[in-house]
């Protein structure tokens, strides 16, 4: 295993080429299919399998709060939401809206408890998400019927948060 080495800490080489998705897609296909938005997917090959994705890259106008008009199965989204310049709850609402009746929610999300580089000024993340902070959004949302966030980490230091509707 390749180590790097960032303010005196050592972290996996993986954590910093990007591509988070590829260890959440396989627990996601278990979860989600049929018509599937992938939220921030970054570039073609990271993108969730068979699913339409929704970027800003893709200069098309649609993006995290203007998503097409079809409705959909599931959105997926990997290490998209800490990046969100507006309220994260907003989105999560918005997307609600945006998936069928027993549809899915399914986001990957960085532990930023382990990822501390966070406090050094990194602009790029703009929500400091946890397992905790997750779990307190959805218990007060009215909007859907099932949730699960995971306690722990995986071996990429991130966590899920899965919303049914």
């Amino acid at each position: 295993m390749n180590l790097i080495k960032y303010n005196g800490s050592l972290y996996p080489e993986l954590q910093s080429t990007g591509n988070a998705s590829k260890f959440a897609i396989p627990f996601a296909q278990q979860i989600i299919s049929g018509f599937v938005y992938d939220v921030g997917y970054g570039c073609e090959e990271w993108k969730f399998p068979n699913s339409i994705g929704v970027d800003e890259i893709d200069n098309n106008g649609f993006h995290a709060m203007n998503l097409p008009p079809a409705i959909a199965d599931a959105i997926y989204s990997s290490h998209f939401l800490e990046h969100y310049k507006g309220r994260f709850q907003d989105v999560i609402e918005y997307w609600i809206t945006k998936i069928k009746d027993g549809g899915h929610i399914f986001l990957y999300l960085p532990n930023c408890e382990y990822q501390k580089y966070w406090a050094w000024g990194n602009t790029k993340h703009i929500h400091y998400l946890t397992p905790k902070i997750m779990k307190e959004f959805c218990e007060n949302s009215n909007l859907f019927t099932n949730f699960i966030v995971t306690d722990g980490y995986d071996l990429n230091g991130s966590f899920y948060c899965v919303i049914e509707k």
